[in-house]
């Protein structure tokens, strides 16, 4: 008779009655949890369980959070608790793995590793059964796309995808995907429906928390911005749902932004703004210097813009240069430079972000509905230099998180460099009244 091993795991009523099975009988899960939720207990012995029931030769289970650091506080001491009892369990604590008994003789056990989002890399090659990401929203959703789903493969492993909400971010988006999905398992537990606080601590929480805090961390709400998010998810939702007609824009400023790729992988971007309208970006890969110089001119003649922004940093001087070499005019623009109000803000870069904002919250400003400008613009964050100025997140934390720069959003921003006035010898091109120009059948090469 086999030996039954109590792991000295009590689940609450919703892990036991429901979330336990669910998981067990899909493949993918996402879990949108409250703060306090117990999903870090929950999960880990998810795993185990996989672990102990698997049985396949040496397979392999990870507990992954944002970083190496933060999962090896949050989950390891758990793992060692509740595999501990488990006769024959092998403890690894500079590797940060526990190793159960093996049913393969000269084969290694089931192995439970501890890992970060921050060193990808150490995934790469790695095969695996089962997957926990925790706080998948600060990941870099490429880790999934290109490493973890993978290792997935093979073994037709399983994944958990848990967080709590912050903005429209990865998270966000595996959310949507999942209820999309009939083959995944998706759920939400907010903390005034799973009845785990008293209504009385409930009350005093959202007295003492901010109401971002509040929305966000307790009620799982994912169009709450956080309290340092530049543009709110709603604020987005609502400009790209803005349509203004023709008569609404006549006799208003045309202006140009243009955002040239810094490496290989990044895009180079032209946007155009009409006054409140913001075309739909116009996007390149690989590009050569000299190949977007004409293709900026070809837009200027489409659009017949007041002024063109481009930024000067990296490979945009040499776009800047050839286009003023063939006669035309534009402004080059640091985005590390100095602010027009210095006194409020720490560069260029910010005040023209904020400007992009204040168009978009108070001024009306539409947007056109393109995904991946909206996660972008999603993404951006802010704080305060010493000097009390404010400040963004850096771009290369931007392309850490969403896995690529946001290039579509740095070319709407940049038509908000300067205050251009109208030209008078210039018509506008029509357009549609949602972003787009009537007659877009052109080829710019």
């Amino acid at each position: 008779m086999a030996k039954v091993i109590k792991i000295p795991y009590s689940p609450r009523p919703l892990w036991r009655d429901e979330i336990h099975k669910a998981l067990d009988s899909h493949r993918f899960s996402v879990l949108v949890c409250h703060r306090r939720f117990g999903k870090t207990v929950g999960v880990v012995n998810h795993v185990i369980r996989q672990a102990v029931r698997c049985s396949k030769r040496a397979p392999q289970y990870a507990y992954i959070a944002p970083f190496f650091a933060q999962a090896k506080k949050i989950a390891w001491e758990y793992i060692k608790y509740y595999t501990g009892v488990i006769p024959g369990v092998k403890v690894n604590n500079s590797e940060c793995f526990v190793e159960l008994p093996s049913s393969h003789p000269g084969s290694a056990g089931a192995r439970i590793y501890i890992l970060g989002a921050d060193n990808p890399d150490s995934l790469r090659g790695m095969y695996l059964d089962g997957v926990v990401l925790d706080e998948y929203g600060q990941m870099k959703e490429s880790m999934w796309s290109e490493i973890l789903r993978p290792a997935l493969a093979d073994r037709e492993g399983w994944a958990v995808f848990v967080g709590t909400p912050k903005g429209q971010n990865g998270f966000y988006k595996k959310w949507m995907e999942a209820q999309g999905n009939e083959g995944w398992y998706a759920v939400r537990y907010k903390a005034s429906e799973t009845g785990l606080f008293p209504p009385k601590e409930l009350e005093d929480m959202r007295r003492t928390m901010s109401d971002v805090e509040y929305a966000q961390e307790m009620e799982c709400d994912f169009s709450i911005a956080a309290e340092n998010t530049l543009l709110g998810g709603d604020d987005i939702e609502a400009a790209c749902k803005r349509s203004y007609s023709e008569m609404d824009v006549v006799g208003s400023t045309c202006v140009m932004g243009v955002d040239v790729a810094r490496f290989g992988g990044d895009r180079s971007v032209i946007a155009v703004r009409r006054g409140l309208v913001m075309m739909e970006p116009i996007v390149f890969n690989s590009i050569d210097t000299m190949t977007l110089a004409g293709a900026v001119i070809k837009a200027k003649e489409r659009f017949k813009p007041d002024a063109i922004f481009i930024d000067s940093g990296a490979m945009g001087a040499g776009v800047i240069d050839r286009i003023r070499q063939l006669g035309h005019s534009c402004m080059d623009i640091a985005f590390g430079g100095k602010a027009i109000d210095s006194n409020k803000y720490s560069n260029r870069r910010a005040e023209m972000y904020f400007r992009l904002a204040d168009a978009i919250k108070k001024g009306g400003a539409s947007l056109p509905d393109v995904p991946t400008l909206r996660e972008e613009l999603a993404n951006v964050y802010y704080t305060y230099d010493p000097s009390g100025r404010l400040k963004l997140k850096s771009k290369e934390d931007i392309k850490a998180l969403l896995g690529r720069s946001p290039d579509m959003a740095d070319a709407f921003a940049l038509t908000y460099a300067e205050s251009v006035v109208r030209r008078k010898d210039v018509a506008s091109p029509l357009f549609n009244g949602r972003g787009a120009m009537s007659n877009t059948d052109y080829d710019f090469f």
